[in-house]
């Protein structure tokens, strides 16, 4: 069996040129991230129109914990939900720009990415003990997050790739490793 033919890779960059690709993809990475959250944002507005499923406070609880900033269960910061909300979008676009840029890209990169914007909620407001396990929450609950970062992570990834080439995309490793 043979491998299709790959065009030949460019030639390997410098290592000061290579960092400010990469820094240029991370920065555009994360306007595309700021794009997918708007987009995840409208689309959590339509299903909580229809469905009457309140806001989660636990994105502003969990930011306040992580910067010891007293808190409650009975908080609801809107202000602290929106930037825990908007900023992670951002920095989790940043790592979905430097995949574009490397050619970690298409429908594999879009599920991947769904995985990490879920496994990095989920961390964050565990470790914090603001939030509790998915496995624990009402299954329609745990398919609307889904879905939702599902949202996030393919508009993210479509301007990401639209906006980033694969210039650092590696033909390295492509028969063994």
């Amino acid at each position: 069996m043979t491998l299709p033919a790959h065009p030949t890779p460019p030639p390997p960059t410098t290592a000061p040129t290579r960092l400010a690709t990469l820094g240029r993809a991370a920065a555009r990475g994360a306007a595309a991230g700021l794009l997918g959250v708007t987009v995840m944002t409208v689309a959590e507005e339509v299903e909580q129109s229809r469905t009457g499923r309140p806001d989660s406070s636990v994105p502003g609880r969990t930011l306040r914990t992580l910067l010891r900033r007293p808190t409650t269960e009975a908080d609801r910061p809107l202000g602290w939900d929106h930037a825990m909300h908007w900023g992670t979008g951002a920095v989790l676009g940043a790592l979905r720009g430097v995949w574009a840029a490397v050619g970690l890209r298409g429908p594999r990169a879009h599920l991947a990415h769904t995985v990490v914007r879920l496994a990095f909620d989920q961390t964050v407001e565990n470790a914090t003990g603001r939030g509790a396990p998915p496995r624990t929450w009402p299954v329609r609950e745990q398919v609307w997050d889904t879905a939702h970062k599902a949202v996030y992570a393919l508009a993210t990834g479509l301007a990401a790739e639209r906006w980033i080439a694969p210039a650092l995309e590696s033909a390295s490793g492509r028969r063994s490793h």
